[in-house]
């Protein structure tokens, strides 16, 4: 047989529209989103703002690349090595090496801006390398070979040639044949390859697994199951086939989720449209596209490649003194890692790092206003480097809204005194930066709230497809005994395969500075009373614990043994001598219950605990190592934290990873309604007493005046 001609030309169309699926930032109707040209920002219902990012430059130390930085790290490095600019390197990621956190935290608006400069992980010749361009002098100032297990973050041209790699086989022509799907539907994906031995030793290695487009764009929930492919990355070329035969093809009808095109009734009476009015306009300002300024809360945040957002010098304002005081230096998703529960040959190494595999920054689509962001919002955008080192914009990646939602920042009111008519309440209004990533088939929503009274929440919500598994049945009752292990029947043959979420956040804490901090944990022991002396035969006291190295905040947490995570500055002491502190303040959470020597566990071993505090390292952002792809688990924060250093009184990080376990049932199908896990950062003796004491209650005169609807 030959190859079918018209195949290889529809798989190189389906890539191209994947990848601009996947990476808004190939193609778009602006002619902005190529080379940082004009790029729409909105601020309010009408306003629009034209951002030329040609001419953009740094103000903050901190600030993300530019375009013109970009363009010239690229002409730096094709002088420093030809391969740049024949296309034999490959640049998998570009971002600014942030200058020593020392001069950061001592530089001042009107300062001169710190020396940028960039820090690049290139591919070739086999080699990792890592390099730092300094954009001042012009020159590469160190260029070094990472000899660490793993690969870097897989590209637009990784993904894209390997997913045409299979049409080259006359073997996988025939499965698909065989399988009665036509080239013209033939939709495939590139799941990553993990970490197992074997073939994947010494070489870039990816699946490839194939769906159906006929009748849907869901293509997810029509997999070609039991069609497995193993490609060689550099080579081009196919190194496996797994084909066990045909497995009935799940249906198309009912899959769609598109609104333009549903035909599904809702029976619900219809919810009206609602909106938070701002006539003046939000509360909240953006100097110099990046500082944040809100209330009482000062940040930096911005884009990033691989975290999708960092924010950065959180300041409060000091109720007392209205003096400016620092709460964290640098918060963000540091890794995730998804794991699925199938032993079997063609699933057994599905166990995701999206940050380090892939990047949360180039997945992230822009933002839908009224949708993904409400009405007020305002947009900031991305700007990376392409593989091939040219500058790339990603449009409206990150909003900023302030919420209100009808809750209360706090209230009381007084029943105990005679004919008083005492009620107190004031409402709470927040601050949001939000990032959406698309990774795949999953979604994943980040939002970093601040609120006036200095506590911060962080939540992460998932939405978007499951990754679903081909089975004969299409009913429960014709399983009997044969359940499959790896999930529940959600459709008729679709098996939603069970699997786990883990987001691990670094967050550098800085309470009232840099150094001095400390991990206090704080435990409630439960006390049995001496029989007759009270009634009462139990209660709970508190005892303080200081962590004086990182395996005492290897923490697991547990419902049965309680305890309080407090990061404190000993050198300041509020009026009755507590030392002024923050605490981690977990939400819902789920621990990971695989084996520690099972090789997704081994390259994942950061979920080992749910809390961990190190040592402040400029090496150790991620907490699964700078080269995630194949790693083999040598460079992970578990590493880190066996050397055991001491965490008292210095500068520390706290590390952070919630989580939860996804067994599938049948609202997951098509695509999921969203469900969100959070944590709180809160302060502790940070404050001398309720910082929002004396905020002001909402007047009907001071709202928007809005036509009120007639209630009973």
């Amino acid at each position: 047989m030959a190859e079918p001609s018209f195949a290889r030309l529809f798989l190189l169309f389906f890539s191209f529209l994947l990848i601009f699926a996947t990476y808004s930032w190939v193609f778009g109707p602006d002619s902005g989103f190529l080379f940082g040209t004009r790029v729409r920002k909105t601020l309010g219902s009408n306003r629009q703002v034209h951002v030329d990012h040609s001419l953009e430059k740094p103000h903050h130390p901190l600030d993300p690349l530019t375009v013109r930085e970009i363009n010239r790290v690229r002409t730096i490095l094709s002088n420093h090595d030809p391969g740049f600019g024949s296309g034999s390197a490959t640049i998998h990621s570009m971002a600014l090496d942030e200058p020593e956190k020392s001069r950061v935290v001592q530089w001042k608006k009107g300062n001169k801006l710190l020396s940028r400069r960039a820090a690049v992980v290139a591919y070739w010749g086999g080699q990792t390398h890592e390099i730092t361009v300094d954009l001042d002098s012009g020159r590469v100032v160190s260029d070094v070979i990472n000899r660490t297990s793993g690969y870097p973050i897989l590209t637009l041209n990784d993904v894209f040639a390997a997913s045409q790699v299979p049409l080259k086989s006359l073997e996988f022509n025939r499965s698909i044949e065989a399988r009665g799907v036509k080239f013209s539907d033939l939709a495939c994906i590139t799941p990553f390859a993990g970490w197992f031995g074997s073939e994947e030793e010494g070489r870039r290695v990816i699946r490839v697994q194939c769906f159906t487009l006929q009748g849907t764009t869901n293509y997810f929930m029509r997999p070609l199951e039991g069609l497995y492919v193993t490609v060689d990355l550099d080579k081009l070329e196919v190194i496996k086939i797994i084909d066990k035969g045909p497995i009935p093809i799940p249906k198309a009808s009912g899959t769609e989720y598109r609104f333009g095109v549903q035909n599904k009734p809702v029976h619900m009476d219809r919810i009206n449209p609602i909106s938070m009015e701002q006539p003046d306009g939000p509360s909240f300002r953006v100097e110099d596209g990046h500082l944040v300024k809100w209330a009482n809360w000062v940040f930096h945040v911005k884009a990033d490649q691989r975290a999708g957002m960092i924010i950065s010098q959180a300041t409060v304002r000091d109720s007392e003194t209205g003096k400016p005081r620092s709460v964290m230096y640098k918060g963000f998703p540091s890794e995730l890692f998804v794991p699925y529960m199938d032993p079997e040959e063609g699933w057994y190494y599905k166990g995701y790092m999206d940050a380090g595999e892939l990047g949360l920054g180039p997945t992230a689509m822009p933002l839908v206003p009224l949708n993904d962001c409400p009405r007020n919002a305002y947009y900031i955008d991305g700007v990376f480097a392409s593989p091939d080192g040219k500058p790339i914009v990603q449009p409206n990646m990150i909003c900023l809204f302030e919420r209100y939602a009808g809750d209360i920042s706090w209230r009381h009111s007084e029943i105990l005194f005679a004919n008083a008519d005492i009620r107190e309440s004031r409402p709470k209004v927040t601050l949001v930066a939000r990032m959406a990533t698309s990774v795949g088939n999953y979604d994943y929503i980040f939002d970093w709230e601040f609120q006036t009274d200095g506590l911060i929440r962080v939540t992460v919500a998932a939405s978007g497809m499951l990754m679903v598994k081909g089975t004969p049945y299409d009913n429960v009752d014709d399983l009997g005994d044969r359940e499959d292990d790896a999930g529940p029947l959600i459709s008729e043959n679709v098996i939603g395969v069970v699997h786990d979420h883990f987001i691990t956040f670094h967050l550098d804490m800085d309470i009232d500075g840099p150094m001095n901090n400390s991990l206090v944990k704080v435990h409630l022991e439960k006390q049995r009373v001496p029989t007759g002396k009270s009634p009462r035969k139990s209660y709970l006291k508190v005892k303080k614990y200081i962590a004086k190295t990182e395996k005492d905040a290897q923490i697991k947490l547990s419902l049965y043994d309680p305890y309080e995570f407090h990061i404190v500055n000993p050198n300041r002491k509020s009026r009755v001598g507590n030392p002024a502190g923050y605490r981690i303040v977990p939400g819902g959470n789920a621990a990971s219950l695989l084996d520690h020597d099972d090789p997704p566990q081994i390259r994942g071993a950061f979920t080992n605990n749910q809390i961990w505090v190190t040592p402040y390292n400029r090496s150790e952002q991620y907490a699964g190592g700078v080269l995630i792809y194949q790693s083999q688990g040598d460079d992970t924060l578990q590493v880190w934290s066996d050397r055991d250093r001491s965490i008292e009184n210095k500068d520390i990080v706290l590390w952070y990873t919630l989580g939860f376990h996804h067994v599938p049932c049948q609202e997951d199908y098509p695509v999921m309604p969203s469900v969100a896990a959070s944590f709180e950062l809160k302060p502790a003796n940070f404050f001398e007493s309720n910082p929002i004491l004396g905020s002001a209650p909402f007047f009907e005169k001071d709202l928007p005046v809005c036509r009120p609807f007639a209630s009973s």
